[in-house]
């Protein structure tokens, strides 16, 4: 058996994490309000919010770090809610990684081991097996100062792992990493915990790194739970306004809906129609994507299929994407964004052009309130 194939069987002690109406405040001020969470055994799970909203508050309290809240923590059914963090068996890698820049890599991984009083060859042994892990057994020797930072971020997990918790907490750890690293990092955290199948909990204010790594998605903002689901669910179904503008870009229109032969029909009060296949009555938003339409010149044809809605309008600006072209159409005084595949020499609508829209109602998202 391979030094990694060993690490990777051990590490397989992960377990579930429930969180049971879980609040916490600093002073007078609420961070945390009514927390409720069930994270899965193997799941990397991500907390994601703006600035403020308590995501790493409230995995800092699942570490043991903090003051202590009101409800209760369970790791695999055990209650910890009152458990110093050396007594939960958990792993945290934080944004500065910490590492202790007067010792060598093996030093810095085999530090947690040391301090639990680890017999010296099953330090070595579990050593040699994370940073095989990782990949930098053959820089062992080195100090953290003749590292890259992504070196240095896989000698904090390789220091994290080795002591083998019971759940990965992970805070911001891409944070410090220029845009083209954070990808191939977050690539290479999410191999290692599918080796590992290890609990992990991500913190990120970024989207993409939440989409691109999460099974499951927790959306906070101001300390409240907002909306739990896997990226496509929370992209494509967004509980509430506020999930739908922070996972991506979002068109977003006022009105209210009302029966129109049996079925459900929105309107706005400058007189934009769209029938709807449900959609609550009364007062409400609907929710739709710039790549969910088609625009065309004015009077062109009728794109998106039967059914379709059309909306017309005049172009305000365009913006150059690569991939794309965004434009921003006004529509009836509201501006609705279209996000149009780039093809070489394709024909495009300058500012001032009228165009129409195009898009299918099951794309549309109604939104109560």
């Amino acid at each position: 058996m391979s030094q990694t194939q060993s690490a990777a069987q051990r590490a397989t002690q992960s377990t579930d994490v429930t969180i049971e109406n879980l609040s916490l405040s600093f002073g007078t001020t609420e961070v945390l309000k009514g927390i409720d969470l069930t994270i899965g055994r193997g799941e990397f799970f991500t907390f994601l919010g703006p600035s403020g909203s308590g995501k790493s508050t409230l995995l800092r309290a699942i570490a043991g770090f903090g003051p202590r809240p009101s409800g209760r923590i369970l790791i695999g059914g055990e209650e910890v809610t009152r458990l110093p963090p050396w007594k939960r068996n958990l792993g945290m890698v934080f944004q500065s990684y910490a590492l202790w820049p007067h010792m060598t890599v093996r030093r810095n991984v085999a530090f947690g081991l040391e301090e639990r009083k680890q017999p010296k060859e099953e330090i070595r042994r579990r050593v040699e097996a994370a940073l095989e892990l990782v990949g930098l057994l053959d820089l062992a020797e080195r100090r953290p100062s003749q590292l890259s930072g992504g070196q240095q971020q896989r000698v904090a997990l390789a220091r994290t792992i080795v002591v083998e918790p019971r759940v990965l907490l992970l805070d911001e750890p891409l944070s410090n990493l220029d845009a083209n690293l954070r990808v191939q990092m977050r690539r290479e955290i999410l191999d290692l915990q599918r080796k590992l199948s290890l609990t992990t909990i991500f913190v990120t204010h970024d989207q993409e790194e939440a989409n691109t790594t999460s099974d499951r998605i927790a959306v906070l903002n101001d300390g409240v739970l907002q909306q739990v689901g896997s990226p496509v669910e929370l992209y494509d179904r967004p509980a509430n306004l506020f999930v739908a503008g922070f996972l991506g870009t979002a068109n977003v229109l006022e009105g209210r809906v009302e029966a129109q032969d049996g079925r459900p029909l929105f309107r706005t009060a400058d007189g934009i129609e769209v029938p709807l296949t449900e959609g609550p009555d009364g007062p409400c938003s609907i929710v739709f994507r710039p790549q969910n339409l088609v625009i065309v010149a004015e009077g062109g044809e009728p794109a998106g299929g039967a059914g379709a809605v059309k909306l017309s309008g005049v172009v305000r600006h365009r913006e150059f994407l690569g991939s794309i072209i965004r434009y921003a159409v006004e529509v009836a005084g509201n501006v609705i964004l279209v996000d149009d595949s780039h093809q070489r020499g394709q024909v495009t609508l300058d500012a001032g052009e009228p165009a129409d829209l195009f898009f299918n109602p099951d794309e549309v998202v109604a939104l109560a309130g």
